[in-house]
Parts: structure tokens; sequence; C-alpha cells
């Protein structure tokens, strides 16, 4: 579910907000509409959890999330953990940064996740009332002992990732998410470039009258991809639940 979350967050003032993570559940339907992704044959599992956290500070901000796939058991893990560096601008509506970044993770099925290191500018923006904010990262991408179709080592790549938050209906819904376009061959698929977005719809329901504390959003996403979960295009739906500390 990722960044979907998101990575937005990082675009928020230290003054604006100490602390922000999250816990989510997704119901995914992927396994309902692909019959290549059936849960009986292990591929696609129907349950996902998602942990989340941002912290700001004097020296920029900390992100980090943990996906947990479950298919009875657990499938796969994957987290990314990434560090912005934006010491040298302070209040200001858009403003850039150095973007650090580690994901990796495993998958008991089949091997879909390389280890990766990114490194690169960010350009982040946001409205007075921080209720709108992006960003927009070019990065350089390692990932380390990866060879393409000519068994040739390919392991300098890059990729472009867009982050989005948009509080609306005063406060009642949330509409976040993330892009990524990025360069990875993939043997299992045969695929080097790769497309995957998850654009995610919240209902805050804390904003009901009595329910100040009941930090419980109800809304899902919906995964679109290219060459990501398997070769060619699929547009997944989820329904979910968050609950926000």
């Amino acid at each position: 579910m990722k960044k979907l979350t998101l990575i937005a967050l990082v675009l928020f003032a230290a003054t604006f907000v100490s602390v922000a993570q999250n816990i989510q559940i997704h119901y995914d339907f992927g396994h309902m509409l692909y019959e290549d992704l059936d849960s009986k044959n292990g591929n696609r599992a129907p349950l996902t959890t998602t942990i989340e956290m941002f912290k700001p500070d004097k020296w920029g901000s900390t992100f980090f999330f943990v996906d947990m796939d479950y298919n009875k058991k657990v499938t796969s893990a994957y987290w990314e953990i990434s560090r912005e560096f934006n010491f040298w601008q302070k209040s200001k509506m858009n403003w850039l940064s150095v973007h650090v970044e580690f994901d990796g993770g495993l998958n008991t099925v089949v091997k879909s996740f390389n280890n990766a290191w990114l490194l690169g500018p960010t350009y982040s923006g946001h409205n007075a009332d921080y209720s709108k904010t992006w960003s927009l990262s070019l990065m350089y991408k390692y990932i380390p002992k990866t060879v393409n179709t000519e068994n040739k080592k390919q392991e300098q790549n890059f990729q472009i990732t867009g982050v989005w938050n948009i509080n609306f209906a005063k406060g009642w819904m949330l509409f976040s998410g993330f892009a990524d376009f990025w360069r990875e061959h993939r043997p299992w698929i045969n695929t080097e470039y790769i497309f995957l977005a998850e654009p995610q719809l919240w209902v805050n329901l804390n904003k009901i009258k009595g329910w100040d504390n009941i930090n419980l959003s109800l809304g899902g996403e919906v995964e679109i991809s290219n060459n990501f979960v398997d070769k060619g295009f699929y547009c997944i739906p989820t329904l979910g639940a968050k609950w926000t500390f």
C-alpha cells in the first residue's frame, strides 16, 4: 500500500505536526479480478497491513512504512525508509531537499523484491494551511547484483516519484497517493520499465460530532501498475480501514 500514505506527510512542516503515524488494513480484490493472481495459487494475498511513521526535525524529516501480505500466513514483507535533508530553507511554500531512501523485502512465493538504494533531489510544495501538499523526486537508483537480458550488469537505474496529499470537504475526505516510474530488469517477467501508482481515498470518521478521539478512516486504494504485479497492465482496487495515532 505504501507511501501511499502517505509519504506526502513528508511535506508537513515541523511546526505543523511533530509525529504522524498510522496503521492500515486492506482487502485486495486482485485475486478475484485476474485469474493469474488467484490467491489459491499463492500469487496474490487478499490481505495487506501497512504501518507508517513520519517525523520531522530541524534537519528535515524521516519516513518509513512496512507492508505485510497475508494468505493464511504472511507471504511477503516489504519496507521503505527515507530521509529528507532540508536544513537550509524554512517557512517557504516550495522548497528543494535531498532525498535518501532504502527499499527491500522478502516474498515466499516469487522473487518480486530487490534491495535498492536511492538518492536525488525532491521539489516540494504546499498551500497555506497544509491541506494540500505535493512532491516530485528524480532519483538515481542502485539495485545490487541485477543483470539485463544480455546477462550484463544493470545495477545503475533511475526512479521518478510524485506524491500528493489533499484534504477536502472540511476535513472529511483525504485523497492521497503516489506514482513511481523506474527502470529495473526483472528476469521472471523479462521487462525493464515499471510504473506503479496507488491513489487512496479516505473518509475521516473523527469529523462526526462526538467522535473527536476516534481517529478511524474508511476507504481504500486502487493499485494501477504496468509490469509490476506481472507483465502488462493491472488495475486492482482495495477496501481499507486506517487508524491514525
